[in-house]
């Protein structure tokens, strides 16, 4: 029969064991930077595509970081929430403007150009990982 024997350096056993320690820890500070990368996206489309942006800009938050009960993935969410001054629902006037409407006002994409740049969200969460692992 064949056999195989591995041995590891303490440190690289160390450092593993740290890892998996805090492997929850990281996942939602990436989840988090990759998010605010998208925010700061959105919010840069939204000024190059609209005169105001005022009612917006206000709805505009990111979510706290969270874990899913039904699969125990890891979410942090970048959306629109709330009420502008004329009880309008911000995500209603969002969507209007990224998606158009049937009495004639064209669409806007604002939200779906966020995530092109797909580059900037993976070095954001690279960075995170960067600082648990060495």
């Amino acid at each position: 029969m064949a056999g195989f024997s591995l041995e590891l350096p303490t440190e690289v056993v160390g450092s593993l064991n740290k890892l998996s320690d805090n492997a929850e820890g990281m996942m939602m500070e990436m989840t988090k930077a990759g998010a605010q990368v998208v925010y700061r996206n959105i919010q840069s489309n939204m000024k190059k595509s609209f005169k105001t942006t005022k009612s917006l800009e206000k709805g505009l938050k990111v979510t706290k970081s969270y874990k899913t009960k039904s699969d125990d993935a890891i979410n942090t969410k970048v959306g629109f929430y709330g009420y502008d001054d004329d009880k309008v629902p911000i995500p209603l006037k969002a969507l209007a403007r990224e998606y158009g409407t049937s009495r004639g006002e064209k669409k806007k994409p604002f939200m779906r150009k966020a995530f092109k740049d797909t580059s900037g969200i993976t070095d954001a969460m690279l960075k995170v990982q960067e600082r648990y692992i060495k």
